[in-house]
């Protein structure tokens, strides 16, 4: 009885040990995953916000956890299902599809950058109600559609890094980066949209401290907001052509990553003590002129398709 009992705590000892490296393992993949989708979750936390615009204060928060609760559904009830069948029956997509999802990306960053170039930028969506409720819902529809392509694009990138591990793995990892992205970025803008108000409270304080605090606070949000709007588009360039250069690599076209791996470790080898940081800033300046040539490439021909189509009708 006492060698039965010795046997099994043993054994509960090793699945302990073993769902302890489980963790590890998807911890490391999710952190990974999560570093990699760095351009995508800064643009999504740059976007938001504006979904809030002309709308009541007392609703900014139950509006952002409206838009939350569907980012989580469509990463966790229709993307990480998806990501699944496509890792189990269709491993060979993975990398065609992040490609596509990269290209987009550059694409939508390359677009934000023509429009700063030419003064030209796209025209907000006219509002087709007046009415306060209808109001919010049309709001909480656009953001969880825009959502919805950011959450895909960061989904990719995490099933591309845990493509070769047991399907629990890839599942746990999926679920992990779907709620830690999730709560990362409606967190955040919950605390950037209400950042004016908090400031505006202290500001009026009695405390000459609070006081500048909360001056600080309403005179910097609109720098904060200026530029994450900036940084998420370098982002999504940067990332979205990493992801263009690293595919086509996989895909039997190592010119490009080789060329962009040998540059940026002799720029980096020839600074002694900072060669690592300038290796990694060049390396993501030349995958983001990949990205900027690719997107702007793609936003050529979708204007001029568009064009055709105008002159057409």
């Amino acid at each position: 009885m006492a060698g039965g009992l010795v046997a099994l705590l043993d054994d509960i000892a090793g699945l302990t040990r073993l769902a302890a490296a489980s963790l590890d393992d998807v911890g490391a993949a999710a952190t990974k995953a999560g570093v990699k989708a760095a351009g995508v979750v800064v643009d999504d936390t740059a976007v938001t916000p504006r979904y809030v615009v002309g709308l009541s204060p007392q609703r900014e928060l139950p509006i952002i956890g409206k838009i939350a609760l569907g980012s989580i559904k469509n990463k966790v009830l229709f993307l990480l299902p998806a990501a699944l069948l496509l890792s189990a029956f269709a491993p060979w997509a993975v990398t065609p599809l992040l490609m596509i999802g990269g290209a987009y990306l550059c694409f939508e960053g390359a677009e934000k950058v023509i429009e700063v170039v030419t003064g030209h930028g796209h025209k907000e969506a006219e509002v087709t109600t007046t009415d306060p409720v209808a109001l919010e819902q049309e709001k909480v529809s656009g953001a969880v559609r825009t959502d919805f392509i950011l959450s895909a694009e960061i989904m990719a990138i995490a099933l591309a890094e845990v493509a070769d591990r047991p399907i629990l793995t890839q599942a746990a990892t999926l679920l992990v980066v779907a709620v830690a992205i999730t709560a990362g970025v409606y967190g955040t803008v919950a605390l950037i949209v209400k950042a004016d108000d908090i400031g505006l409270h202290l500001a009026e304080r009695r405390s000459s401290v609070a006081q500048a605090i909360g001056r600080g606070l309403v005179k910097g949000v609109p720098v904060l907001m200026s530029a994450l709007a900036v940084i998420g588009t370098a982002a999504m360039i940067w990332v979205g052509g990493g992801i263009i250069t690293h595919g086509a690599e996989v895909l039997g076209w190592p010119a490009p990553a080789h060329v962009i791996h040998d540059v940026s470790e002799a720029i980096g080898g020839a600074v002694p003590g900072v060669g690592g940081i300038l290796a990694w800033i060049a390396a993501a300046a030349m995958n983001g002129l990949v990205g900027l040539v690719v997107g702007s490439a793609i936003a050529a021909v979708v204007h001029q398709v568009a064009k055709m189509r105008g002159a057409a009708h």
